[in-house]
């Protein structure tokens, strides 16, 4: 339909639509404010044609402690608000480990379908569980940056779930900005450090801040056995619990389940 406004010709034109940036799987994250690493890493991983996610980011206090962490439960449903409303979601990711712990996943989970009833949910922790079980561990070596209250709570979760944590490494330090600065090298050398010992299965690295991604699989080689790490852990489980059967294994032996 062609028109005249002011002299110009003004003319409305018919349109097609496609699938949209998502039309395989579209996903969504939660990311802490404080977070430098986990959106760098699912960017990485999760360049598939027709596979993308959308991110929201919820208040999170800079020191990581039990108390300030169950702090974020209040805001999960804000945050899940904010992904793409009104447009399906097959998954949503809440960018937590040490926070999904402290809060719990079934009440993460009920925050989030609060606002999107029956979408599939992870975590990083959940998400880890389902590797390790996919990958037939039974026992790890867990790396993690946190104090001793929040590792005792990690030995805790991950033992009633029937994995056993034979070793315990950390960097015992809780600001977050600078653990989003700990080099390759240390970490490369803390997992084969810990992961080399005949009691562990596999070497379980926490932490949504720690860049692990680009190195997994070399440090996988050099170990001989499989290295699960927080981001990467979650973008499998969000992947596989939306249909997406890739077979990735420049990211980990994880991503060849």
């Amino acid at each position: 339909m062609t028109m005249m406004l002011d002299n110009t010709s003004y003319e409305i034109l018919p349109f097609n639509m496609d699938g949209g940036l998502m039309p395989r799987a579209a996903l969504g994250l939660i990311v802490l404010s404080i977070d430098q690493t986990m959106e760098y890493e699912w960017r990485r991983i999760i360049d598939l044609p027709g596979v993308g996610f959308v991110a929201s980011r919820i208040p999170c206090p800079p020191d990581i402690t039990p108390a300030r962490l169950m702090e974020m439960q209040k805001d999960i449903a804000t945050g899940t608000e904010l992904l793409l409303p009104g447009l399906d979601l097959q998954v949503v990711a809440f960018g937590c480990t040490s926070g999904t712990i402290v809060i719990g996943e079934q009440e993460v989970f009920a925050q989030i379908r609060r606002i999107r009833p029956g979408v599939a949910c992870t975590s990083p922790i959940t998400a880890a569980m389902a590797g390790l079980n996919a990958l037939n561990v039974e026992r790890i070596a867990l790396l993690t940056p946190y104090v001793e209250s929040v590792n005792n709570l990690f030995k805790e979760h991950i033992e009633a779930r029937g994995i056993e944590i034979s070793r315990i490494a950390t960097f015992n330090h809780a600001v977050d900005a600078e653990v989003a600065r700990i080099d390759a090298d240390t970490l490369k050398r803390a997992i084969l450090k810990i992961g080399a010992c005949d009691d562990v299965d596999a070497v379980f690295v926490s932490c949504t801040s720690l860049r692990m991604c680009d190195h997994t699989r070399e440090i996988e080689q050099l170990l001989g056995k499989p290295v699960l790490a927080s981001n990467s852990a979650m973008a499998w489980h969000a992947l596989r619990l939306a249909g997406v059967d890739d077979v990735l294994p420049q990211w980990g032996r994880l991503f060849e389940v």
